[in-house]
């Protein structure tokens, strides 16, 4: 473990260059068919949007997934949860990732800085809620919700979920989903919250168990918690038990790439 770094104003907002993000939207794809010629002009915006992702998170190391609400404020009790599991995963040499915004992701994004530890952040573009959190070493822009999903899903080892909305709930389940499929592997989803989460997992016990839309299996994966130190250690665990995770050199970055070293990397983890 690194000890912790002084602190620094993150680096400038990474966005696709020539405005490719913003021309064009979901709205305007998911009305219906449009012509061929648009449909291919959407379908490479979004291979952009996927390149530009794989390339700035290719060296942020192995990472946590934080999900939860952007609408929590500093003083709020769920505020104060995030921002200590940040820190507690940062401790652990994980790599922090977020939504990118307020809340809940700025909360966590601020744990993981203030104890010394990499924070990211996958922001999208909404009409409200969605301004970047000050707390991050690194952030990529996304016009697209299921290019962000991908990229908080394909660098992660382990998934939080704290209290949130829809976009919350779908972000936990589809990861769930994936498990449950075999799409990754089993890896480790930690609720915290249990006062907000406990209904719902007895809803799942008691309906969809109850009525065999999932198997008890399926439930088994969930860990709720309130303890940031049992949520981090969980994941540790997993991680070096499932995922053969040690420390090792950095991966090599190739200047030919335009690959450039930006965030100080704390702890380095990497697959045995």
């Amino acid at each position: 473990m690194t000890p912790p770094r002084n602190l620094e104003p993150p680096p400038p907002t990474v966005e696709p260059p020539l405005d490719l993000v913003r021309s064009g939207g979901e709205e305007r794809y998911l009305a219906g068919p449009q012509s061929r010629l648009a449909e291919l002009a959407w379908t490479l915006r979004v291979a952009w949007q996927f390149i530009n992702g794989f390339r700035v998170l290719h060296f942020v190391g192995p990472c946590v997934t934080v999900f939860g609400s952007a609408r929590f404020p500093e003083e709020h009790a769920y505020y104060d949860l995030a921002r200590r599991l940040g820190a507690e995963l940062a401790r652990s040499g994980f790599t922090v990732m977020t939504g990118g915004g307020p809340g809940i992701m700025e909360a966590a994004n601020r744990g993981a800085r203030e104890a010394g530890g990499r924070s990211i952040g996958c922001n999208i573009e909404l009409p409200h809620e969605q301004e970047p959190n000050p707390y991050l070493d690194r952030m990529v822009l996304f016009r697209h919700f299921f290019v962000r999903k991908v990229m908080l899903v394909k660098y992660s080892y382990a998934f939080v979920g704290m209290p949130g909305g829809f976009g919350t709930l779908d972000e936990v389940f589809e990861a769930a989903t994936l498990i449950q499929t075999g799409k990754i592997k089993d890896f480790p989803i930690v609720l915290m919250g249990s006062e907000y989460w406990n209904p719902m997992v007895t809803f799942m016990r008691e309906a969809m168990v109850g009525l065999g839309t999932i198997d008890a299996a399926d439930l088994d994966r969930l860990t709720v918690t309130d303890d940031p130190a049992i949520a981090a250690a969980c994941i540790r665990d997993a991680a070096i038990r499932q995922f053969g995770l040690s420390y090792r050199k950095e991966r090599r970055r190739h200047w030919v790439l335009g690959e450039r070293r930006s965030v100080p990397p704390p702890s380095r983890h990497g697959r045995g």
